[in-house]
């Protein structure tokens, strides 16, 4: 009996990312799993938003059906375009304004981006959730999913023509980092960014990873990391000067960006 050769699994498919840090960046493709679970979450609260909507209308409207059928055939195309424009303008208005997340992809962790890796805009958002009506033919997205599984991004029809693709998000570990060196400034001079110790590699390599990501960030977490990596590799800065650094996202950023460059 001849052993059973191991054959080595197929890589992950990912975007490769080019910061302006000059850091790549890996980000792992959402499958086709991660992207039905989530689809059911937002499907979940559309009907849940339609049932509320019909029990309203009910007490307005005793035959709602009977109304409905009352209505001119001009009349009954608007109300389902405009069911169907709803629909759209949910995931469309979400992914823009939530950094590519509608509250299923929140759930699941995965976000819309550009092929680049950068973020969606309303074009990009607005055409895939557009085909949307072609993915779904003939019946639950049988399109889509047979395009997911014929891609090796795993991209529906409408991924395809926007130029989009979903990734997976990645937790960034900041607990074994939340302890700041000791300063080893030199005597007399004044702290600053400029009279820091030089960072070693790992001090700007997670440097360079939180302002890669910190765009897509909620405003907290955006905050409290900066916050942390500032404590880290500013360890010099009198109280005066670290809150003057930490007034504002873009004052934090700029400060650790100015960090990194030094040590390069």
């Amino acid at each position: 009996m001849r052993p059973a050769r191991m054959t080595p699994s197929a890589p992950a498919p990912h975007v490769d990312v080019a910061t302006p840090e000059r850091v790549a960046l890996s980000l792992p493709v959402a499958g086709i799993g991660y992207r039905c679970l989530a689809w059911l979450v937002d499907a979940s609260l559309l009907f849940f938003f339609w049932v509320a909507l019909y029990f309203v209308i009910t007490l307005l409207v005793s035959d709602v059906l009977g109304a409905f059928q009352a209505l001119s055939g001009l009349t009954q195309t608007l109300l389902a375009v405009g069911l169907f424009a709803t629909q759209w303008l949910y995931w469309t208005l979400a992914e823009v304004f939530f950094h590519g997340q509608t509250p299923g992809k929140r759930v699941m962790r995965i976000r819309v981006v550009r092929e680049d890796g950068s973020p969606v805009g309303f074009f990009e958002s607005a055409v895939r959730n557009l085909c949307r009506a072609v993915d779904f033919l003939p019946v639950l997205y049988a399109t889509g999913c047979i395009t997911m599984l014929l891609d090796s991004r795993h991209r529906r029809l409408g991924d395809l023509l926007a130029g989009t693709v979903l990734v997976r998000e990645e937790a960034i570990d900041l607990d074994k980092y939340t302890q700041a060196p000791p300063a080893d400034a030199a005597p007399g001079s004044t702290p600053g960014a400029g009279m820091q110790r030089p960072l070693d590699a790992e001090d700007v390599e997670l440097v360079l990873a939180f302002l890669a990501r910190a765009r897509g960030l909620e405003p907290e977490v955006r905050q409290r990391l900066g916050a942390r990596l500032v404590d880290r590799v500013g360890a010099s800065l009198t109280d005066e000067e670290r809150a003057r650094v930490l007034q504002s996202a873009e004052a934090t950023e700029a400060f650790l960006r100015t960090r990194a460059k030094a040590a390069h």
